[in-house]
């Protein structure tokens, strides 16, 4: 991939030659983040986005220490979707008024630490209103929250829908009236809206109409609310390409759209802060999974690389993680990137399920035992969304370079 240069035939991860860099990290498999690239991404986005516009990172696209220390001082906030979370991001340093916490599930004891801690709540369900409550009284400080809004409409082209329809995620937009009114009546610390359509959107114009929904809804139902709106949370969506044919995401039109939101906004809703949440598109092409090849196998001529990782510990790539239809991430032999000849193989992980598919049928270098295979697009939902203790393998370790 373009954003990885090649010294001398091998890949240069964060400057690093991967050989190297694999001798310094001391085994294989891991996974390796270019914090000049996550930097980059972040300040290419600060130039396209309108001033006024706030930029959170979503910490469960890669929810690594250093990675969300690095992010903490980029960004102007974190959403956490966990109280392991809220700990990483407290413990690196982000300012617990620019953090937010989102998920459907939240537990009685998160949300008691969430107002501790005097976060934002996104709050998702009535149940949690009743909580946050009786949590504020006991802590002596009203909850700050905001209403996750399950709107009346879907992101279209997403790769996951968060929004529209029957959703586990946010209160019905039908019953907002009646749920603003109960924050009021409970004393809660109303501060605004988190709207959130879907993910890993490629199509700019989509995105854009998300958004376009999502103002509008906010202020209709900011007619509604106890208190002014502050923090209007627009989400994300921002998609990366993975597979053929897939082109970069435009960000013109969204940064257009965006600013004429944002100007809108000082007119209609003065006190309140647009916020874009994102998380693969800040650190997915940023990082690389790499490991070893381990075995060379000829079956009825089909060659099969079999590899020491694999599902275990890059469950999207191997096609389980959400895809409908299987397709290969870019792959290389990241110490081979300029060997002839090159040859059709697969390459399969070490577990004893034919699930463990990394690559199917690509044209690679020839390669064999000993060499590094690398995965791209891999800084976001890699180790943290994928089964690492299955079949007892041994676990793999995770660099910021």
């Amino acid at each position: 991939m373009q954003q990885f240069p090649v010294r001398d035939g091998e890949l240069l991860i964060g400057g690093h030659k991967l050989t190297t860099l694999a001798a310094r990290v001391g085994q294989t498999p891991f996974y390796a983040y270019d914090r000049n690239l996550l930097a980059e991404r972040v300040r290419a986005l600060r130039v396209l986005l309108p001033a006024g516009v706030k930029l959170h990172y979503a910490m469960k696209a890669n929810p690594m220490p250093a990675v969300v220390g690095l992010m903490a001082g980029l960004v102007d906030g974190i959403d956490v979707a966990s109280a392991g979370e809220l700990k990483v991001a407290l413990d690196a340093g982000a300012d617990p008024a620019e953090i937010s916490f989102a998920g459907p599930g939240k537990r009685d004891v998160e949300l008691r630490q969430s107002v501790a801690a005097g976060v934002l709540v996104n709050v998702e369900s009535p149940r949690e209103l009743e909580v946050l409550a009786r949590e504020s009284q006991r802590l002596g400080q009203p909850a700050r929250v905001a209403l996750r809004v399950n709107p009346d409409f879907e992101l279209k082209g997403s790769g996951m829908k968060m929004g529209g329809g029957p959703k586990q995620f946010g209160v019905d937009v039908e019953q907002m009236p009646a749920v603003l009114k109960r924050v009021g009546a409970l004393g809660l610390a109303f501060e605004g809206f988190h709207l959130f359509a879907g993910s890993q959107n490629l199509k700019a114009e989509s995105i854009c109409e998300a958004q376009q929904n999502s103002y509008a809804l906010a202020l209709r139902l900011s007619e509604h609310a106890p208190a002014p709106v502050r923090f209007l949370n627009l989400g994300g969506g921002f998609g990366i390409p993975y597979f053929p044919g897939e082109q970069h995401l435009d960000l013109a039109p969204i940064a257009a759209n965006l600013a004429a939101l944002e100007q809108r906004c000082r007119q209609e809703l003065p006190q309140a802060s647009i916020v874009i949440e994102l998380g693969r598109y800040l650190v997915g092409e940023a990082g690389v999974y790499v490991t070893r090849v381990v075995d060379r196998k000829l079956s009825r001529g089909q060659v099969f690389l079999v590899t020491d990782g694999g599902l275990n510990h890059h469950l999207s790539a191997s096609g389980n993680f959400g895809q409908v239809l299987r397709k290969n991430y870019p792959v290389a032999i990241g110490n081979r990137m300029a060997s002839q000849p090159r040859e059709l193989v697969s390459v399969v992980g070490p577990l004893c399920t034919p699930l463990d598919l990394l690559a199917d049928r690509m044209e690679l270098p020839v390669a064999g035992e000993g060499d590094l295979v690398v995965i791209y697009q891999s800084g976001a939902y890699g180790a943290s969304a994928s089964p690492q203790g299955f079949l007892g393998q041994a676990p793999l370790t995770e660099v910021l370079v």
